[in-house]
């Protein structure tokens, strides 16, 4: 018996990703600026006292 052939197949290996995929010329993606403390926390206070009211 071939035991070579059982199981489940072998994953493609080293295929091309989709079109989409780091082309050239495409823009590089950016990571969203980051929430000031202040703001993070005015943002909290904010939610807090929505559901205080509810």
């Amino acid at each position: 018996m071939d035991y070579s052939k059982s199981g489940n197949p072998k994953g493609a290996r080293r295929a091309p990703r989709g079109p989409d995929h780091a082309r050239k010329g495409a823009p590089k993606a950016t990571t969203p600026p980051r929430e000031s403390k202040e703001d993070l926390l005015a943002r909290m206070k904010a939610a807090a006292k929505k559901d205080d009211k509810s």
